[in-house]
């Protein structure tokens, strides 16, 4: 397994590489997507353990969604059953895999402690129960949380965005997978910039836009039947292109 460096401008190829494998199989992809939001959604109803379930297998269905990129690239069909196929590699690799979704566990809960003691969740919390007007203080937290969020989370990220796959593919142990995730993100930091500003303009600008345009012309209700299917296929594409991603920063032996 080789680490290439690219260029910043490779941020948008990416995305676009992206666009052309989810033409490959859009239903196929949607399928996968739609079914891991559904089955989250349902997990986070159970306390506690849902969470964990959900953070601890994060790293399988990585894979899982990697690998029907490579089937779609094929020409194979893409089943449900892709999400499962970390776990059946072979015990090294499940038991490497599941290792790394306790260690992305672990990460996300000491993230959420650290955000705990920086925001102020007690103002937030009237925002979520009730329809009371945002107030200054809220608004201020709401913006703390975003920073504070994304500054804790973006390390997290990189240690985590290449990792199952060179677990699974690259056969690496969990601590030298999350070292060379590390590296391929910090060499390549530019691109990834760029790629993140772009992606965080289309699944985020945009359907702000889209919804306070519809608020202004009084057809808020309507919005969320434009802005939904928007932002369901673009998150399928983002996830299309973390292939792009990974193609782009190693080459395979």
């Amino acid at each position: 397994m080789r680490l290439n460096t690219v260029a910043p401008k490779e941020g948008y190829t990416w995305i676009q590489q992206g666009i052309w494998l989810f033409k490959q199989n859009p239903l196929g992809f949607l399928m996968l997507v739609f079914m891991y939001v559904f089955v989250a959604q349902l997990a986070v109803i159970i306390p506690v353990i849902g969470v964990f379930a959900v953070l601890l297998l994060t790293p399988t269905l990585s894979v899982g969604f990697m690998t029907a990129c490579r089937q779609a690239i094929q020409k194979e069909r893409i089943r449900p059953s892709v999400y499962l196929i970390a776990l059946q590699s072979g015990q090294f690799v499940r038991n490497r895999i599941l290792q790394l979704g306790l260690v992305y566990a672990a990460l996300i809960l000491l993230m959420s402690f650290v955000l705990s003691l920086l925001v102020d969740f007690e103002t937030l919390l009237p925002l979520m129960t009730t329809d009371k007007p945002i107030t200054p203080e809220a608004l201020r937290q709401v913006y703390l949380v975003l920073v504070f969020g994304a500054a804790l989370y973006i390390p997290i990220a990189m240690l985590m965005w290449f990792s199952p796959i060179l677990i699974a593919w690259a056969d690496m142990s969990v601590p030298q997978a999350l070292f060379s995730s590390w590296l391929a993100c910090w060499t390549n930091k530019a691109a990834f910039f760029f790629y993140l500003a772009i992606w965080s303009a289309i699944l985020i600008a945009i359907p702000l836009s889209i919804g306070m345009l519809f608020d202004a012309l009084d057809l808020g209700q309507a919005a969320s039947f434009i802005v939904a299917p928007i932002s369901m296929a673009g998150l399928t594409i983002m996830h299309c292109s973390f292939y792009a991603t990974w193609k782009a920063c190693f080459t395979e032996d």
